[in-house]
């Protein structure tokens, strides 16, 4: 097939979305399907396969802001499009923005099949605009994607029965939906890592993900902050995003000063494989691959109760799962597990075993054959 991948995000891969994105185009490379991806990155111009547009400039205020998001954002062209879609046998958009948007409806008129993922809740955007709380604007969101995008999909890639709920409740629509998880990369695995010297004496706690609202890291510093370990915590805030300065300033109190750090992703994993654990805080997850891939390194993971997050269902059970925003309730799991040993020793084990349902090479199978059947429906 020659399938063209649209990802108005495509940079480093500090973000799932990123990491998803990159490891459907490799996939489907290796299966020996031409991949034509089109993208905003200016550094992949000139690049065998590549469709680079231009990006947004929304002025220095807000350029500013979307560079601590940690993306850039794709200014539609529609010549470029074309070449793009062009005997394409099937287009799969990464996320509803401008640039898939825009694509989808020049694909839908030259009636090339369109699937696309769903990478995004509402609350990612209405977050940015302190909305995320009006079931209006989150509802508004989810209406105005549906019509731009999805109703002209053969497919739609759900990374979670909780977001195809969502989505469907929403609209009020039945879709044709996928299930797949977006799976964890074969290199992300359990391993002897020894903890670098100058953490041997500390608990390190790991998490992962852009500094955002949604994504709650300032419970996860307040409630280290009320732990009767706090004198021994090595937080680690592995990402970027616009709330760093707040983060960093909110962990001044703190005994030990956080680390805030994008790490390269080799990097990542050692650090995951050493840590002792892992926290999800968000309160907005519609699978979590940083938190995926904390369960596929066998490590005790922390999420919160959200009902606006899929990662309360990777919890083993309740002793993993503390109350949304809750930041003394964080703080008594926390230590609960610091305080238990053998019992995060047999936790770790339960995490480690449930990590075979997120295996990469298989969850590609099933969104190869998702791609297919997609061009074989239309030709129908």
């Amino acid at each position: 097939m020659v399938v063209t991948v649209v990802c108005d995000v495509l940079g480093a891969e500090t973000n799932g979305t990123v990491v998803a994105s990159r490891n459907l185009i490799n996939s489907l490379k290796e299966k020996g399907h031409e991949v034509r991806v089109l993208c905003p990155e200016i550094e992949l111009m000139g690049k065998e396969g590549y469709y680079v547009v231009p990006i947004h400039n929304f002025g220095k205020p807000l350029n500013d802001y979307v560079k601590k998001v940690g993306v850039s954002l794709a200014k539609p062209d529609k010549r470029i499009i074309q070449q793009a879609l062009k005997g394409a046998d099937v287009v799969h958009v990464i996320v509803p923005l401008s640039l898939g948007l825009a694509t989808a409806k020049i694909a839908h008129k030259m009636k090339i099949p369109i699937t696309a993922g769903f990478h995004m809740q509402a609350e990612n955007l209405t977050s940015h605009l302190k909305l995320d709380k009006l079931w209006l604007a989150n509802y508004t969101v989810y209406k105005y994607i549906y019509k731009h995008l999805y109703r002209y999909c053969s497919a739609i890639h759900y990374p979670t029965d909780f977001i195809r709920g969502v989505f469907e409740t929403n609209i009020k629509k039945i879709t044709p939906g996928c299930v797949i998880s977006n799976g964890v990369h074969n290199y992300v695995k359990k391993r002897e890592v020894e903890k670098p010297e100058k953490f041997s004496d500390k608990i390190v706690i790991l998490s992962t993900g852009r500094y955002g609202r949604e994504k709650s890291q300032d419970t996860l510093i307040k409630a280290i902050a009320l732990s009767k370990h706090k004198e021994k915590i090595q937080l680690i805030l592995a990402g970027l995003g616009p709330k760093e300065k707040e983060y960093k300033k909110l962990s001044r109190k703190l005994p030990i000063q956080p680390i805030f750090k994008v790490f390269p992703r080799e990097e990542l994993i050692d650090t995951l494989n050493f840590c002792d654990l892992y926290v999800h805080p968000a309160d907005v997850e519609l699978e979590g691959i940083a938190c995926l891939e904390a369960v596929a390194c066998g490590k005790l993971t922390i999420v919160s109760d959200s009902k606006l997050s899929a990662t309360k269902e990777f919890a083993i059970d309740n002793k993993c799962v503390f109350k949304k925003r809750d930041h003394k309730d964080l703080a008594r799991v926390i230590d609960f597990w610091i305080d238990n040993p053998e019992l995060k020793k047999e936790y770790e084990q339960k995490y480690y075993e449930n990590a075979h349902n997120f295996k990469l090479d298989e969850c590609m199978n099933k969104m190869e054959q998702m791609l297919i059947n997609a061009t074989t429906n239309l030709n129908n």
